[in-house]
């Protein structure tokens, strides 16, 4: 019985909108949060809220000198209505659980990153950067909006964490602490940092040698500056070149040697091959007075390397990818004591035995066994099945499972690391690791001829100048030829192809992990679809009435008897009605019989909604007389003073826009629907897809990785779509696996990337996309290879210097960085793609 955020429902043909006799909803909305007061409206200061939670939040900001808050955003807060008990705050009281939450922490302060995914605009911003305000224990805050965390410095002496949290609680900003956040080892990936300085250090170098280096562009006699102080820009352009050769290309050479190691060639060698002849015949030619050599090329070259590899990182960065069963599950659950209070726990202190509460929405840590009478849990993030099941007392109910409608009790039967979610998190069909192992981009599969051919050019003008002009020459062709060839724009043209269709597909609601996956999608023959989740959406829900036409006094009734009840087909219906205007009436009693019905009374007038069986009991109804109904979902029939009026049907319906993409996908690749749903939509999905083969449902997760395997026996490149645990083990099998969400910040399975629910519509937009990318990476090597064939006619005949080298490396590099730029955007534009946000 979970009381559900709803989308727009689909309005019956069976009921017609009427006036409404009975008292009329409010059309007023909350000064907070912006949502329409559709119960009780609180006023204060001439002001509406919706709820007492939001007007409290107003209170606080008012009082403490906020309320610019409000200028920034129309309505900017968050709706309080349903704020929950603060006990479950009281793990923030344990010393051990702060200390592995803490960034850093002494006896006076203590820094910590809060995940905050409430943030949504500059006023949510504005608001928590000025928290000191609120509070003046709270020294320091700072918000990084794409990844919604806010970091935060306290001084303990004045507050504490505990009260940090309650307060952003308080105001709609709670904080999501996740169990996986008490094993991190740190909370800060030094990857970036260590790659920004590789290229500051780069870019540094670059632009002081490129002054240097200026007067000997320009010095062609040998008579001014260059002449004059030859010695002494050439031995800073060396030591300011030594920590580019040493540090920022260190990562360049590593991958090189590894390669070579294994007997192998990627594109890193011959970039390597390049990096040393350049840095080598600089360095000779400056030491032993023979020229100037090439320190301002070298830097260069290793800047906008550094800056293609920047790029790679930068679209997905803020997204988790790799997911294992402790992201999904709270940090701490509340356990009841001897007493009956309530304490709150951290999971890995949770021991078999121990008694547990939990409410509505809230997952089962562990294997537990339920104590309650009765309760309805949903185990669609396990096994995919959409319609909540209902235990009794002493039942076992596994890890993952989610309950709906009221709180409950249970007692652990196992720790969190020995349950059911644990281990379908760590079978082994679940971790297939070779996927990413087994990834080359099209320039490392060249870079073996590449190198060949680089190497035989080198080679054989070599041998030609030593005959012709003698040994130096020769040496002085040689190394030219390798500096010129070193296929930097080439190395650029693919990390900046799909770094820019990255970015392309980020901004329209696809956010990939590795760029080499692209190509994966590129190549998709098949496109595997789960449902429950992913075609279909509980937000999207189509509600219907058979029966007897109702009046709008008969409308005003059951609506106020539903909205009673916090169990999901009441709130739909409740919904369903209330979206069409009809009013709402005070109830003299009200009770509910979970999983079964509700019964309401107002002014002697009876309202029964519920089964068959139910509505027959509480009316003294022959179940004959109750119609039984045929509809494809679930059904609650209704009674009004005894007499039987019909009955609502309510079932999930499609994801806006997915009826097109189905149709238009089935033309280009082949389509399957494997669900661990039961069959009920079977026949509403047929029409979608090419054959009735292509619809399996009833399938375990380990039923539906198998089905992928067989798929790709079949030689085809298989794209899998799902959204829960149960799909986790195909996502990583497949050669794409999207995992669909919602939220994009929230918790997702293990996948290759993360798509917007509401973008699941331009899913062959993206396939078609990504292929034009590839398209573009060949023609962008292309270009790379004739200012390649330009600088080698140069250095085969012995005319390259150091101004030709800095002017050709560098436009290289440049042009292919534009390219790849405007021929994405262009691709992307075509075919419908945002390009600008």
């Amino acid at each position: 019985m979970v009381r559900l955020t709803f989308a727009i429902l689909k309005w019956s043909p069976f009921i017609q909108p009427m006036t409404n006799p009975g008292a009329t909803i409010s059309t007023e909305v909350c000064y907070h949060c912006g949502e329409v007061c559709q119960e009780s409206t609180v006023h204060f200061q001439k002001k509406s809220f919706c709820c007492t939670g939001c007007q409290t939040a107003y209170q606080i900001l008012d009082e403490s000198g906020l309320c610019s808050y409000y200028d920034l955003e129309s309505n900017p807060g968050i709706n309080l209505r349903n704020t929950r008990s603060r006990t479950r705050f009281d793990y923030l009281e344990d010393e051990e659980v702060i200390s592995r939450i803490a960034d850093f922490q002494n006896q006076q302060q203590l820094s910590v990153s809060l995940y905050i995914p409430n943030i949504h605009c500059t006023s949510c911003v504005w608001l928590l950067e000025n928290l000191q305000r609120l509070d003046s224990g709270i020294l320091q805050t700072k918000v990084n909006f794409l990844k919604r965390e806010l970091d935060v410095l306290i001084d303990t002496e004045s507050t504490s964490l505990r009260k940090v949290v309650e307060q952003l609680t308080t105001i709609g900003y709670e904080p999501e602490i996740r169990l996986d956040k008490l094993d991190a080892t740190t909370s800060k990936s030094h990857q970036n940092r260590s790659l920004w300085l590789k290229l500051g250090v780069a870019g540094f170098a670059f632009g002081n040698i490129m002054l240097f280096s200026f007067p000997d562009y320009l010095d062609t006699g040998n008579s001014g500056l260059g002449g004059q102080f030859h010695i002494f820009f050439g031995v800073l352009n060396i030591v300011l070149a030594l920590p580019v050769l040493i540090y920022s290309s260190s990562d360049y050479l590593k991958s090189a040697f590894a390669a070579l190691s294994q007997r192998g060639v990627n594109l890193d060698v011959p970039i390597s091959i390049g990096i040393l002849a350049l840095f080598g015949r600089s360095f000779y030619e400056i030491v032993s007075g023979t020229g100037t050599g090439y320190m301002d090329s070298f830097t260069g070259l290793i800047f906008f390397l550094l800056i293609g590899k920047l790029v790679q990182q930068k679209t997905f960065n803020r997204l988790s990818f790799n997911r294992d069963y402790k992201s999904y599950l709270p940090i701490a659950i509340n356990v009841s004591e001897n007493s009956g209070a309530e304490k709150s726990v951290s999971l890995d202190k949770l021991v078999p035995g121990m008694e547990i509460r939990l409410r509505n929405q809230e997952m089962v840590p562990c294997d537990s066994t339920l104590l309650t009478e009765k309760a309805f849990v949903d185990y669609s993030f396990i096994t995919g099945e959409s319609d909540p099941v209902e235990v009794s007392r002493g039942e076992l109910i596994y890890a993952g499972a989610k309950l709906i409608g009221a709180s409950a009790s249970f007692k652990t039967e196992e720790e969190v690391e020995n349950s059911y979610l644990t281990k379908l998190w760590n079978h082994e069909a679940f971790t297939n690791n070779d996927k990413e192992l087994k990834l080359t981009s099209f320039a490392d599969r060249i870079s073996p001829f590449f190198t060949v051919a680089v190497l035989g050019i080198s080679a054989l003008a070599g041998m030609y100048w030593l005959q012709t002009a003698g040994m130096e020459m020769a040496l002085s062709v040689f190394t030219a030829v390798l500096i010129i060839a070193c296929p930097c724009a080439l190395a650029l043209s693919t990390p900046f192809t799909l770094g820019s269709a990255l970015n392309v597909l980020s901004l329209n609601g696809l956010f990939v992990k590795n760029h080499l996956l692209l190509e994966n999608l590129s190549k998709a023959s098949a496109v595997v679809f789960d449902k429950t989740g992913t075609l279909t959406n509980k937000e999207e829900a189509t509600v219907i009435f058979k029966g007897i036409a109702l009046s709008g006094e008969e409308k005003s009734l059951i609506y106020s008897a539903c909205a009673q009840s916090v169990h999901p087909i009441s709130r739909k219906i409740a919904a369903f009605i209330q979206d069409h205007g009809y009013g709402k009436h005070s109830p003299d009693s009200f009770y509910e019989v979970s999983g079964k019905g509700i019964f309401a009374s107002f002014d002697g007038c009876f309202v029964c909604v519920g089964s068959r069986t139910f509505l027959a009991e509480q009316t003294k109804t022959p179940l004959s007389e109750v119609a039984e109904s045929d509809y494809n979902g679930s059904v609650a029939h209704v009674s009004i003073n005894g007499e039987y009026l019909g009955y609502f049907g309510i079932k999930a319906g499609l994801r806006n826009g997915v009826s097109d993409l189905l149709q238009s996908l089935k033309t280009s690749v082949l389509t399957y629907l494997i669900s661990g749903d039961n069959e009920s939509q079977k026949e509403e999905l047929e029409g979608y897809f090419a054959h009735q083969q292509s619809l399996l449902f009833n399938k375990s997760p380990e039923e539906k990785l198998e089905f992928l395997k067989e798929l790709q026996k079949e030689h085809q490149k298989v794209v899998m779509i799902g959204d829960g645990l149960n799909d986790a083990g195909a996502l990583k099998q497949s050669d794409f696996g999207i995992a669909l969400s919602d939220d994009i910040s929230s918790f997702s399975p293990a996948c290759d990337a993360i798509l917007e629910g509401k973008s699941l519509k331009k899913l062959k937009n993206f396939i078609e996309f990504s292929q034009g990318s590839m398209n573009i990476i060949i023609m962008s090597f292309v270009l790379s290879l004739l200012y390649n064939t330009v600088g080698l006619g140069f250095a085969i005949t012995g005319h390259l210097s150091p101004l030709v080298a800095a002017i050709l490396m560098p436009l290289s590099s440049i042009s292919v960085m534009v390219f790849t730029f405007l021929t994405t955007r262009y691709k992307a534009r075509k075919l419908g793609l945002a390009i600008w946000k």
